[in-house]
């Protein structure tokens, strides 16, 4: 890939958290050539915002509200191939990873990596390569010599996936509904059929399976 190195090389940065978010995008915004164009606190207005702004480089965390990192990267991916991703994020179980890079993220930076980590992930898949922390990339080489187990999640759609984050983060078939533009009773018809897939019999379990499957955070 040939880069304009004329040009800002252009970043959106999403975190449900503010001051991670601020302070992100104040750390890359410092940088010679780097322009913030944008943020975000969920997974929805990433998308939805990246669709408009077309930045170069798209920082985000995996666990966000409304739709996590590893959904929007899947997302934006499909929808931008060209766009660059990169999850930041404080997980770094194999199953975390392996799902991001699978969904077409060009990198993974743990939260607890140095600053420059960041600064260098971004410039290196601008750039065309592939960046990855180095516990991440001791992970990565794991996956590769031993494959990884198929996760129960791969049996889910895009919509289903969406909707187990949704109704494990507490909220309603009303507002569920209200979010996705669909009604109420298909988010019923949805989260039967996901008890059914998944075999889990109570709402508890599905948010059990959410965090253990890294669609959402605990509280």
């Amino acid at each position: 890939m040939r880069v304009n190195r004329a040009l800002p090389l252009t970043v959106f940065v999403a975190d449900d958290h503010e001051v991670v978010r601020t302070g992100l995008a104040s750390l890359l915004a410092g940088q010679p050539n780097i322009q913030v164009v944008g943020t975000a606190a969920n997974g929805l207005q990433t998308v939805r915002e990246v669709l408009k702004l077309r930045p170069d480089v798209v920082v985000m965390d995996i666990s966000m509200p409304q739709m996590n990192g590893i959904e929007a990267a899947r997302e934006l991916r499909a929808r931008l191939p060209d766009i660059k991703v990169i999850i930041l994020s404080m997980h770094s179980s194999v199953e975390h990873v392996f799902h991001a890079l699978e969904a077409g993220a060009n990198g993974y930076v743990l939260k607890d990596s140095a600053a420059q980590d960041i600064i260098d992930a971004v410039r290196a898949v601008r750039a065309g390569r592939r960046y990855l922390s180095s516990k991440v990339a001791a992970l990565m080489a794991e996956i590769e010599a031993h494959g990884a187990a198929r996760s129960p999640l791969a049996s889910l759609s895009r919509r289903e996936r969406q909707i187990l984050q949704m109704v494990a983060e507490g909220h309603t078939s009303a507002q569920i509904a209200a979010t996705l533009h669909i009604s109420p009773k298909t988010v019923d018809t949805y989260r039967s059929r996901l008890m059914q897939k998944l075999q889990i019999g109570d709402i508890a379990g599905l948010v059990k399976f959410a965090i253990q499957h890294g669609l959402t955070a605990p509280e």
